[in-house]
C-alpha cells in the first residue's frame, strides 16, 4: 500500500508537468493523501498536498489553493523539517498571489527567501520536482512588476533564470521562464529578451516533453508575434493552441490575450465573447491577479463597437479596472488602464480631464520609464497637455 501511495504522488506530479490539470492528476493526488493519512506517513501527507496545492494553483482554483496551503502549513509545525515550513510560505505566497492579494503574497515570499539556505535545498528538487526558491523568485519578480517596479522586476528576472539554469533541471528552468522570464519580457514591452527567453522554453520543454509548459511557449510566441505588429499569424497560432486544448487550464490562462488580438484584428463580437467567459470565470474562481487588465481590454472592445452607449460602458470598465487595480497596489495595471481611459476622454475633446487623471498615476513612477507602457503613458500625457 505504501508503495501505491508514492505511485499516486509520482502519476499526480507527472501528469501535472507534461499534461496540465487533468482530472486523473487530482484524482492520483487525492488517493495518495488518503492512504498517507491512513499510514501516518507525515512525508508523504506533506508531498501529496503539495502535489494537489499545485493542481489547484494550474487549475486557476487559488481559494481551494489556499485551503490546502494552510492545512500543509499547519502540518509543517508538527515536524522539525525546516524545509516544509519554507515551502509552505511560497505555497501561500503563490496562492495569495493569484487571489489578486500582492502584499500577503510579497512578505510570503519575502519571509521564504530570506531564510538561509543549507543542505537542504540539495535534496528539494526530487521532492519537489523542481526549485521552491526559482519558484518563490519568479514570482516575487511578477509582483514587483505588477506593482510598478519594471526595472527592478528584469533584475529579478534574470537572476531567477540564472539560478534555474544553475540547478540543471530543466523543470526549474520552465518554471522561471513560464512564470516570471517570459510574461515580464512581454509586459515591459523588451521584445528582443522576450524572443530570447521563448525560444529557451520551446527548445527545454520539447527536449525534456513537458508539453504542458510547451504549450506555454507557443501561447507566448503568439503574444509576441502580435506585439511586433503581426496580429494576423499570431492570432492564428493562438487559435490553434486553443483549438488543441480546449477547457484547458492554459485556454483560461491566455483568454485575455486571445481577447486582445482579436481586439486588434477587428473581431470585436467574438473577442468581447471570449473577455466576458474569461472574466466570469475568473469572478467565480476568486481568480484576481490579472482581472484589472481584463477589464481594460474589455473596455477597448466596447470602444471599438463605436456606439455611445458602448463608449460609456467602456469607460465603466477603465474605471473599474483602475480601481481595482488601486486596491491590489498594482501600480501598472492601473497605468494600463489610465492610459486607455484618458486616450477615451482625449477623443471626446476633455483634454484637461484627461491630463490632470493620468500624470498623477505616472507620476507615482520611480523607474521603468523606457519600457513601453510608461513611454506611451508619456506620449499621451505631452499630447494633452
Amino acid at each position: 500500500a505504501s508503495y501505491e501511495m508514492r505511485l499516486q504522488v509520482a502519476l499526480a506530479t507527472s501528469l501535472i508537468f507534461t499534461r496540465g490539470a487533468v482530472p486523473e492528476a487530482s484524482a492520483a493526488a487525492a488517493k495518495a493523501i488518503e492512504a498517507a493519512e491512513r499510514f501516518g506517513d507525515i512525508e508523504y501527507q506533506s508531498r501529496s498536498l503539495w502535489c494537489l496545492w499545485l493542481f489547484n494553483i494550474v487549475s486557476g482554483k487559488p481559494r481551494d489553493a489556499l485551503s490546502l496551503a494552510r492545512k500543509s502549513h499547519a502540518l509543517s509545525a508538527t515536524r522539525s523539517d525546516s524545509l516544509d515550513y519554507r515551502v509552505c510560505e511560497r505555497m501561500l505566497g503563490a496562492s495569495h498571489y493569484y487571489l489578486g492579494n500582492l502584499l500577503d503574497a510579497r512578505r510570503h515570499f519575502q519571509r521564504m527567501l530570506a531564510q538561509r539556505v543549507t543542505r537542504e535545498r540539495n535534496w528539494q528538487t526530487p521532492r519537489f520536482e523542481g526549485d521552491e526558491w526559482v519558484r518563490a523568485r519568479a514570482y516575487l519578480a511578477r509582483i514587483l512588476w505588477q506593482q510598478g517596479f519594471p526595472d527592478q522586476a528584469m533584475r529579478a528576472v534574470e537572476r531567477c533564470v540564472a539560478e534555474a539554469q544553475a540547478t540543471g533541471h530543466p523543470v526549474a528552468l520552465t518554471d522561471a521562464l513560464v512564470m516570471a522570464a517570459c510574461p515580464i519580457a512581454l509586459w515591459v514591452g523588451d521584445l528582443a529578451t522576450a524572443g530570447q527567453y521563448i525560444e529557451m522554453l520551446l527548445t527545454v520543454s520539447t527536449q525534456n516533453a513537458l508539453e504542458h509548459w510547451r504549450t506555454f511557449g507557443r501561447c507566448y510566441l503568439a503574444g509576441l508575434i502580435i506585439q511586433q505588429g503581426q496580429t494576423e499569424d499570431g492570432l492564428r497560432l493562438l487559435r490553434e493552441v486553443f483549438e488543441a486544448y480546449a477547457g484547458g487550464s492554459i485556454i483560461k490562462f491566455f483568454s485575455a490575450r486571445l481577447a486582445e488580438a482579436l481586439w486588434r484584428a477587428g473581431e470585436i463580437a467574438e473577442g468581447i465573447a471570449v473577455i466576458d467567459a474569461a472574466i466570469m470565470s475568473c469572478q467565480s474562481r476568486e481568480e484576481h491577479w490579472a482581472s484589472a487588465e481584463m477589464l481594460r481590454i474589455k473596455g477597448e472592445l466596447l470602444l471599438s463597437l463605436g456606439r455611445a452607449e458602448a463608449m460609456a460602458d467602456a469607460e465603466g470598465c477603465f474605471l473599474r479596472a483602475i480601481d481595482l487595480a488601486r486596491r491590489q497596489g498594482a501600480l501598472s495595471w492601473e497605468l494600463r488602464a489610465a492610459t486607455s481611459l484618458a486616450r477615451t476622454l482625449g477623443h471626446k475633446t476633455e483634454k484637461n480631464a484627461a491630463y490632470e487623471f493620468l500624470l498623477p498615476i505616472y507620476n507615482r513612477f520611480t523607474e521603468g520609464f523606457a519600457t513601453a507602457d510608461l513611454k506611451a503613458a508619456k506620449s499621451l500625457i505631452d499630447e494633452l497637455s
